[in-house]
């Protein structure tokens, strides 16, 4: 039995995992022979004829929602995702307040994805839209189970955290730098409320909401599966597509060009709502807000990521974003 030992795992300790193994090893009736932890209550988990991914959630409603939308991408024609399935086990897993579901194992690639190349960008980008083309075929059925994207609502919440951790904020950056950042929020909100119509006329679709790296799973054959529907919503595809512009950026030098080559989202380039919402610095907020919620700034190795992210790119950012004033004059 390999049985690993978990940090990752906010409910707590060895504890929690050893009585969770423990518990998977009275439901199921197939022997397991691994039980591993890849991130907050998710697990790996092998038993002698299968793999599973077991994922928990605090409500056996989200869950159900979950198994409800995976199986129906999977209906409607979007093949590079995972199923949720029946586990081989006595009884609706439920533990310690957690309602866990199991998933289809996909086994990874042994290059991870990452956006660090224009082919990845550019698979990882043509895969969403796809998403998007699925998706906006069915997002009437969904409409009373999801949440509508509230994109400027959000990214002004984040702000007003960002403002209110000024006191500790200026113990790390210096005070220019701050006022910066604030001020291209301040911008990039304004110019999105002026020209909001445009975000509320485009045709919705349901919107994955967190593409990040680690949501694109290229598997062994090389084919590129998109994951983790935790904070899907129904809004316009320009919210996903100005949230993988922020997160490819950084890897694409803060180009113009670059960005521009990128035909998903080229075709937005000429809205003066989308132009006023690039330049919001949604990375930087998002991860100072996150680093003094969790109190991790004691961290050296995720201090310095932070940084990098907010000082080390500082003027490649500014010159980006200076163009974006230039174009919206």
């Amino acid at each position: 039995m390999k049985a690993f030992n978990t940090s990752l795992n906010k409910k707590g300790d060895d504890d929690y995992f050893n009585r969770l193994l423990s518990y998977f090893q009275l439901q199921f009736f197939e022997k397991i022979v691994q039980f591993k932890p890849i991130r907050n209550l998710v697990f790996l988990l092998k038993t002698a004829k299968h793999t599973y991914i077991m994922k928990g959630y605090h409500k056996n409603s989200r869950l159900r929602l979950q198994e409800a939308f995976t199986a129906t991408l999977k209906k409607e024609g979007f093949l590079k995702t995972y199923l949720f399935l029946a586990p081989p086990v006595k009884e609706q897993l439920f533990f310690e307040g957690t309602y866990f579901g199991c998933i289809e194992y996909i086994a990874p690639n042994k290059t991870p994805f990452s956006f660090h190349t224009q082919k990845n960008r550019q698979e990882g980008i043509e895969l969403l839209e796809h998403f998007h083309q699925i998706t906006a075929s069915f997002e009437y059925r969904y409409r009373t189970l999801l949440p509508k994207g509230h994109l400027k609502e959000k990214w002004r919440e984040r702000l007003h955290i960002f403002s209110n951790n000024l006191p500790f904020l200026r113990y790390f950056m210096n005070e220019p730098f701050i006022s910066e950042m604030i001020s291209w929020a301040d911008w990039s909100l304004m110019g999105m409320e002026k020209h909001g119509s445009f975000f509320r006329n485009e045709p919705f679709a349901i919107l994955h909401g967190d593409v990040a790296h680690h949501n694109f799973l290229r598997d062994r054959k090389g084919s590129l599966h998109l994951i983790d529907f935790d904070l899907i919503s129904i809004g316009p595809p320009s919210f996903d597509y100005l949230q993988y512009a922020n997160r490819i950026l950084p890897h694409i030098d803060w180009s113009f060009k670059k960005l521009a080559s990128l035909k998903q989202i080229k075709k937005y380039l000429s809205e003066e709502a989308f132009l006023y919402a690039l330049a919001y610095p949604a990375d930087i907020f998002r991860e100072w807000n996150r680093l003094i919620r969790e109190k991790s700034y004691n961290d050296q190795a995720k201090l310095n990521q932070v940084l990098e992210l907010s000082i080390s790119q500082f003027y490649a950012r500014k010159k980006f974003i200076d163009q974006l004033q230039e174009l919206l004059k």
